[in-house]
């Protein structure tokens, strides 16, 4: 709803005055929808009420169509400094498929305009599991990625949602779980010269998202705008989904929920083994005031046996694997 921008833009910035307490912030991401849609001087409003400096990681979402030099240009001299692009794929007839309105050459086009125009952190979004995709044609694709010269990979295996399109279209030569697993393991392969540091997430040395690590280090965040999530003190909330409703009333919530002391024991395990390097046990230990390890005694032997948790110099973590099984074998952390 363009037309709605600007109401948009005042609501957001009422939302941000009421709770953000100016603390200096280390990252910052403008994302969860299209942020390519606004101007440069609206996305410099956005950016006004935050305490950040020259270290702070400003990432700003982008379609890659309809973009140009001066946009991208504009971005840099307003702060953004990391950008993430949704790619999805370079199959030309699969975005159409899938109703993407960019083609592979608006992808290139951004990717090496924003080099030139002094960008050094640039992400690429991918899905897997497409209508008519194969494992070749998947693993051309990040081929055509490395070959860009970009610094990060995210890789994200299709999950058709209820009420999504093709939820009520089912497409034909879609890829079931194991042409899925398959891929994803190719993927580990083909981008062996990245670092896979979180399991849907491929970086260059150096350059690992601080903010979506803020995410699985389980620490606290801001969440502005409709449909955002945040998690401040151990509170975890969501914003209003309708926009009309935001717009009214934008500090209102949808739902706020206080943590009791298992969730964030939960939360600290399921998230901390969806990083690669896994869980740091005497950092649990510690905060959460338990053995870890007997605990949990009978699960890590169970899966320690079977080859899909790895014992790590700090704690554990999954196998490649393991990755695959994650959702099944992390659901057995909870009580």
């Amino acid at each position: 709803m363009p037309e709605l921008i600007e109401e948009y833009l005042i609501a957001l910035e009422k939302e941000i005055k009421h709770f953000y307490k100016a603390e200096k912030l280390k990252t910052l991401y403008l994302g969860g929808g299209t942020p390519s849609l606004l101007k440069p001087k609206q996305v410099e409003k956005i950016l006004s009420p935050f305490n950040i400096s020259a270290e702070t990681e400003i990432t700003m979402e982008l379609n890659p169509e309809h973009i140009d030099k001066k946009y991208l240009s504009d971005l840099k001299k307003i702060g953004i400094n990391r950008l993430s692009i949704g790619c999805q794929s370079f199959d030309e007839k699969i975005l159409k498929l899938i109703g993407r309105k960019h083609s592979p050459n608006d992808v290139e086009f951004v990717v090496k305009t924003a080099q030139d125009c002094g960008f050094e952190n640039i992400s690429l979004d991918f899905i897997y599991g497409l209508p008519d995709q194969t494992i070749d044609s998947f693993l051309k694709d990040l081929e055509s990625a490395k070959n860009l010269d970009i610094q990060h990979i995210s890789l994200y295996g299709l999950k058709i949602e209820e009420n999504c399109y093709f939820f009520k279209n089912p497409p034909k030569n879609i890829a079931d779980e194991d042409l899925q697993a398959d891929m994803y393991l190719g993927a580990i392969s083909a981008l062996s010269d990245f670092e896979h540091y979180e399991i849907s997430n491929f970086a260059k040395k150096g350059f690992h998202s601080r903010h979506n690590l803020n995410y699985w280090n389980n620490t606290n965040y801001y969440g502005f705008g409709v449909a955002a999530h945040g998690y401040v003190g151990k509170i975890r909330y969501s914003n209003q989904e309708n926009i009309k409703n935001y717009l009214q009333n934008p500090p209102k919530k949808k739902s706020e929920h206080l943590l009791s002391s298992q969730e964030e024991l939960e939360e600290e395990i399921f998230l901390g083994f969806r990083k690669l390097s896994g869980i740091d046990t005497e950092k649990i230990n510690k905060k959460f005031n338990i053995d870890f390890e007997k605990k949990y005694s009978n699960i890590l032997k169970k899966y320690q046996m079977s080859g899909h948790i790895n014992k790590t110099k700090s704690g554990y973590c999954l196998s490649d694997n393991g990755i695959l099984l994650s959702n099944l074998i992390l659901s057995e952390f909870l009580e």
